[in-house]
């Protein structure tokens, strides 16, 4: 997550909760396309599912930022079965010696206060896998976490490549949904070279 988009550096012509935003000073997200040489492929996010758009945002006026691996659940959080989860799982996830952090609007709330999560949001995990994962390993992960968990998850494998869903790789399927800054790419492996069993 990324501070520092002002109401100045938006198109003319954007929604009043995207003005409101960006007045508030609230942080943007990252987005997964192909950045420009003078620009970050950012996103706003609102209230509603509805509210999400798209902008660009110069390095040059970042003030402050946030990877998903420095956010963490404190006393402050709102009793809510995301965090929960949250702590309940840490543990495994801190035994993966992988880095890990939450995502969507767990990791907004959290690095920003503003509350994003309601009592049936979902926990969106990102978690840094630069090394192949065997599928069978991420089957075995991913039955731990659900156990665990006390909602609904939703783990992206960040590789190398691209970001591939634990679900999909503890799938069956011969080839998984890999989601690249050039766009989305079904692949055997989402990992370079010839690794994943």
């Amino acid at each position: 997550m990324l501070w520092g988009l002002t109401p100045d550096a938006l198109p003319a012509q954007v929604p009043t909760w995207a003005h409101q935003v960006a007045q508030a000073g609230l942080p943007v997200v990252v987005r997964r396309a192909a950045p420009e040489s003078d620009r970050i492929p950012v996103g706003l996010r609102g209230t509603t599912r509805a509210e999400r758009m798209a902008a660009w945002l110069k390095p040059a006026a970042v003030r402050r930022q946030h990877s998903p691996e420095a956010l963490r659940i404190s006393k402050d959080c709102r009793d809510l079965p995301v965090f929960s989860s949250l702590a309940a799982i840490g543990s495994l996830l801190d035994e993966l010696g992988l880095p890990w952090g939450p995502t969507g609007a767990a990791g907004y709330e959290l690095a920003s206060g503003w509350p994003a999560l309601h009592a049936g949001s979902d926990l969106d995990l990102l978690i840094r896998c630069t090394a192949p994962l065997p599928r069978d390993q991420a089957r075995a992960l991913l039955a731990s976490l659900q156990a665990q968990a006390l909602c609904r998850l939703d783990v992206l494998l960040e590789t190398p490549l691209g970001g591939v869903a634990l679900a999909d790789w503890a799938g069956d399927a011969p080839r998984v949904l890999l989601k690249t800054a050039a766009g989305p790419q079904l692949v055997g492996d989402p990992w370079p070279g010839e690794h994943a069993a």
